[in-house]
């Protein structure tokens, strides 16, 4: 089990510097998600400063770019990062999609399916096979000699996508290399609904779930007293409360007994009250959702939650507490290490 710090948007001597101090730390990697900026020149950075790291998207936005164009960058990271970069896919949401990209959402499922596809088709003609893809959202057929990318060897390039639901949870078991697991999930989520999932898709395509790796991000609050968890704690709640307040989460806090909570949230988002958001996640919520403990107990608390399940994990809340204090990029490092030695 890896474990790695989730990088948001920063300058690029910011992502060298935290690539160097995650390495020395002896974290497994970064992972690099795409908000207010797009993931690809800091891990370009990253690889630089850092090139024993493992890298990943987590994830990019699919639909605004041609998968050609995916395809080709992260062809060249795997390249320059001697194969340790893994492509992670996802479609966002609709309106973020139609009115900030300005592309097509329909179908956001069957066209995430293609166009993992599709990418996977240019992998195979820049090794030097013919490109041809013709599916359903998708045509790409041409492929001249000068525009074909430099070989290497780091052909076998992964491709993860985020996934929640039952139908893109079977289309991962089916054709993806992994599932992005959302941060907002239970061990009973797991177990009850992500991992059946996955299974029916890899058996329709005659494979073993196990072929499926899940990369996981945690809500980990790590700290010695209560006093020293408090902030990471308070983050944790109002980042459950605006995921949950999404009602296509409904589920995860239905199946654990906590009825209406994401209608609630849902209202509460739309007045404006965030302190009412943050409150409405009890205890037994950040009990069933985040992971929380002392600096040298929270390895073992991760290895009985994801013990068997977890390719990945990926601390989601590590990067704010190294701003608040550069010292625990240290005691991250001592988890991931603890991580390692366990297995």
């Amino acid at each position: 089990m890896k474990f790695d710090l989730m990088k948001g948007p920063s300058t690029w001597t910011d992502t060298a510097d935290t690539a160097r101090a995650a390495a020395a730390a002896g974290l497994s990697g970064l992972l690099f998600t795409e908000t207010s900026t797009t993931p690809w020149m800091s891990l370009a950075v990253a690889a630089t400063a850092a090139p024993e790291l493992e890298l990943c998207t987590g994830i990019a936005v699919a639909f605004p770019r041609s998968p050609m164009v995916t395809a080709g960058t992260a062809w060249e990271l795997a390249d320059n990062t001697g194969g340790r970069f893994r492509l992670g896919l996802g479609t966002q949401v609709r309106a973020h999609v139609e009115r900030r990209y300005g592309v097509e959402f329909d179908r956001p499922g069957p066209r995430l399916r293609d166009y993992l596809l599709a990418v996977r088709a240019c992998f195979a003609a820049f090794a030097g096979g013919e490109l041809h893809h013709e599916g359903e959202f998708y045509r790409l057929t041409l492929l001249p000699h000068g525009w074909r990318p430099r070989p290497h060897e780091h052909t076998d390039i992964k491709i993860d996508i985020s996934a929640v639901g039952p139908w893109m949870c079977r289309m991962a078991g089916e054709v993806a290399d992994g599932v992005h697991v959302h941060p907002l999930h239970s061990v009973e989520y797991l177990h009850n609904r992500l991992l059946p999932d996955v299974a029916a898709g890899a058996a329709k395509a005659g494979r073993s779930p196990d072929e499926v790796d899940l990369i996981v991000p945690v809500f980990v609050v790590a700290g010695d007293t209560p006093e020293e968890r408090e902030p990471l704690l308070r983050r944790a709640r109002q980042q459950i409360a605006f995921y949950g307040s999404t009602r296509n989460y409904a589920f995860q806090f239905d199946d654990l007994g906590f009825p209406g909570t994401s209608a609630r949230l849902n209202q509460l988002l739309k007045a404006g009250d965030l302190d009412g958001m943050r409150d409405t996640i009890t205890d037994e919520m950040v009990e069933k959702f985040a992971v929380v403990g002392r600096w040298d107990e929270v390895a073992d608390l991760l290895r009985a939650r994801y013990d068997g399940i977890a390719a990945r994990l990926v601390s989601y809340l590590a990067e704010e507490s190294i701003a608040a204090d550069p010292k625990a990029m240290g005691r991250w490092g001592e988890i991931a290490k603890a991580l390692a030695q366990m297995y």
